[in-house]
């Protein structure tokens, strides 16, 4: 069975950085690529970023240059690590096994002054 647990996420002043991670099992997870997603009510999930199983790294235009995505193989791990954050960037973020039906359960991230 596929699980994939968050930790992270909290409420932070506009400028502060949070870091989420997202720790899979069940799968073989260095064959995969993972990816963050967030959502806002009424609005479509937005991908934010993705790390291919190779390291290749890709991001929303919204989040280049303040998000970075990472993994550690050897701890089955995916990371996002969120600087300069804006109150744009209040949403639900979830982390994925990317193009597959496998999801974290979602944790909110709050930017208010």
């Amino acid at each position: 069975q596929v699980q994939l647990v968050e930790s992270g996420g909290g409420l932070v002043q506009p400028g502060g950085s949070l870091r989420f991670s997202c720790a899979a099992s069940g799968i073989i997870f260095s064959f995969f690529g993972m990816g963050w997603y967030r959502q806002t009510p009424g609005k479509q999930r937005e991908l934010v970023a993705v790390i291919t199983n190779a390291g290749r790294t890709d991001y929303a235009d919204s989040v280049k240059g303040r998000f970075t995505i990472s993994r550690d193989n050897a701890k089955n791990t995916v990371y996002l690590q969120m600087n300069n954050l804006k109150p744009e960037d209040t949403a639900v973020y979830s982390c994925n096994v990317h193009q597959n039906d496998y999801w974290g359960q979602g944790a909110q991230v709050t930017v208010s002054s």
